[in-house]
């Protein structure tokens, strides 16, 4: 498998709406559209910066993974986005290499994605995002 390029850092917040305007007040990002993924619980709102992006996360539900995440670990980077050109093989190639995988087959990712992730006990503590999605 190879990384085509890195996709987007996930960012887990805790008001979407107030860590919005320090991205584009203070940093000057624009954001694209926002979208809530029922499945993940999780509302994103999309910052793109060069050929990447900024995916801002803010929890749907107080049992949400985000909620977690920033009960357990506070805000901040919650993982990275490797964008790949076929999510099934990546997935496949992961696992022959014994990369330990939180799912393994696709799931429906914001922005239209083809995600699946990689336990970060396989990734030197890194949540990693396998992410493929068309242009």
């Amino acid at each position: 498998m190879k990384a085509l390029k890195l996709d987007h850092i996930g960012i887990a917040v805790k008001n979407l709406d107030e860590t919005l305007k320090f991205y584009q007040e203070m940093l000057g990002l624009e954001c694209v559209g926002t979208e809530v993924v029922e499945e993940q619980k999780v509302k994103v709102a999309f910052l793109p910066v060069g050929d990447t992006e900024v995916e801002l996360l803010e929890s749907t539900e107080e049992d949400g993974p985000i909620a977690k995440f920033i009960e357990k670990k506070g805000e901040g980077i919650q993982h990275m986005a490797f964008r790949v050109e076929n999510i099934e093989e990546a997935i496949e190639e992961m696992k022959a290499k014994g990369v330990r995988m939180i799912d393994e087959k696709p799931r429906y990712g914001a922005g239209g994605a083809k995600i699946a992730f990689c336990h970060p006990k396989s990734t030197n503590g890194v949540l990693i995002e396998l992410s493929e999605r068309q242009d």
